[in-house]
């Protein structure tokens, strides 16, 4: 019968009693008393079998009502399609949807990975949503990485030490923390995995080995033990290594390194040096410090007279603000003060932005935001990028002198001090003062000398007499 129907459509089709006795074998092939509209597995499997009915415009159920009008060839690939989905469409966790995944977030434009310095949390413990359970370190900030649900943390992926980038998995939380067994952090899990070989078997290896029965060896003449070499009068005397330890430099040293290296391959690094005296600064902060702390909040302090002092200096001299370029000399006419702080972990730069149109105020209130930020390990990277020139106060550890690093992509870097009473001669007689050294490191290629000592005189001119902001000279 099937033999007819596949000569009639490949001679051009079906007749209408074509059709009736297709109903009828269909009838004959698979009985079925019930008025279903699905086709089942079976009807599928035999038209699978058939190419040319799988050419149908429509399929017929017993009774002879259409129950579809699309191809058998359809019907059957979309069925493998959905089928397939659901297999494609299984997520990562259960089916119940209970695992998550802790992702490696967003670090910046400039940073590409970085390490995993540590766990906060261990396998097993709960935690919250945006709790931080690793700490990821980078050239320039240490990032946290948190929690996207709350729940139990059910195992860690990556390792304390490993590279990551952003993105990568290092954690799986379980939302209900049925199954999750706390694991201490020293635990070894390649331990957990190595079989234990059973008593029985360890039995049986011994009886399959050969005993040999041990021969008597021939004692051999003892020699006269020869006295180690004695060392030389100058050959030098290495401590133990056991008084030593080797400790990985962090990703922000490395960084630190790096680029005081290339800063000093790169510029033509030049000294400047020239002493303040800080009595009328010092006296003005004595005066009005109550005053300053009642309307604004905040401590006045140096720091805040020697930005405006800066700031009046570079925009006298505008060369020590610019930037060489390959061939080019980039003038910025903004002030972007970049401000030097020592941190448990680094060097970091945190930068006072449009410091040329802040007040005395606003400059302490943001160097204690920024300050702070820097000591807890919170400051963002955009928080340090950019700056047109670096103030660094070694004064603050007692410093007395130095000549400062410049911080690339900038020109010029000056250097503050510690203030110490020394005797000045002040009208003709000789008074103790109290006086700081300041230096200035620039960049020769493009800052002459001339242009560096006028600069650092006008840091001394507006630090001795504050007045001359208020006048402008």
């Amino acid at each position: 019968m099937f033999g007819v129907i596949r000569r009639r459509v490949a001679n051009g089709g079906l007749s209408s009693s074509s059709s009736s006795i297709l109903r009828q074998s269909l009838q004959t092939v698979r009985p079925a008393p019930s008025s279903t509209s699905r086709v089942s597995d079976e009807s599928l499997t035999h038209a699978r079998g058939f190419e040319h009915v799988r050419k149908f415009s429509c399929l017929v159920s017993p009774r002879g009502r259409a129950i579809s009008s699309r191809p058998v060839s359809e019907v059957v690939s979309n069925m493998e399609l959905a089928s397939s989905k659901k297999t494609w469409s299984r997520p990562f966790s259960s089916d119940t949807g209970d695992l998550v995944d802790a992702v490696v977030p967003f670090m910046g434009e400039s940073i590409t990975d970085g390490t995993l310095a540590k766990f906060l949390k261990n396998p097993g413990d709960s935690v919250e949503v945006d709790e931080a359970i690793a700490q990821i370190e980078t050239d320039k900030v240490t990032i946290d990485v948190a929690s996207p649900e709350a729940g139990v943390i059910k195992e860690y992926i990556a390792k304390e030490g490993d590279t990551v980038e952003p993105g990568a998995r290092i954690a799986v939380i379980s939302k209900s923390g049925e199954g999750v067994a706390h694991v201490a952090p020293s635990e070894n899990i390649s331990k957990k995995a190595a079989p234990k070989q059973s008593a029985s078997q360890t039995k049986d290896e011994e009886k399959q080995k050969p005993k040999v029965e041990a021969s008597p060896v021939p004692e051999k003449p003892k020699t006269p033990a020869t006295p180690p070499p004695k060392r030389s009068a100058t050959e030098p005397q290495l401590p133990p290594k056991e008084r030593e330890r080797r400790v990985p430099m962090t990703r922000l040293r490395k960084r630190v390194a790096t680029r005081l290296k290339d800063s000093q391959n790169t510029f033509a690094m030049l000294t400047t040096f020239n002493e303040v005296d800080m009595t009328n600064l010092m006296k003005l902060r004595s005066d009005y410090k109550d005053a300053f702390v009642e309307k604004h909040g905040v401590k006045l302090g140096l720091m805040s007279g020697f930005i405006k002092a800066a700031v009046s200096g570079l925009q006298n001299q505008p060369i020590i603000n610019a930037v060489i370029d390959g061939d080019d000399i980039i003038y910025r006419d903004y002030v972007d003060i970049s401000i030097a702080v020592g941190t448990p972990k680094g060097l970091v730069v945190p930068v006072i932005r449009n410091a040329a149109k802040m007040n005395f105020a606003e400059i302490e209130k943001e160097i204690n935001t920024l300050a702070k930020k820097a000591n807890d390990g919170t400051i963002s990277i955009d928080e340090m990028a950019g700056g047109s020139f670096t103030i660094s106060n070694g004064g603050v550890y007692g410093s007395l002198l130095s000549t400062p690093i410049i911080n690339p992509p900038q020109s010029a870097i000056l250097g503050m001090h510690s203030i110490v009473s020394r005797p000045m001669v002040v009208g003709g007689n000789v008074v103790p003062r109290p006086m700081m050294y300041i230096a200035l490191t620039y960049d020769h290629r493009l800052i002459d000398g001339r242009e560096a000592v006028f600069f650092l005189r006008r840091i001394k001119d507006v630090v001795e007499d504050p007045r001359r902001l208020l006048l402008d000279i």
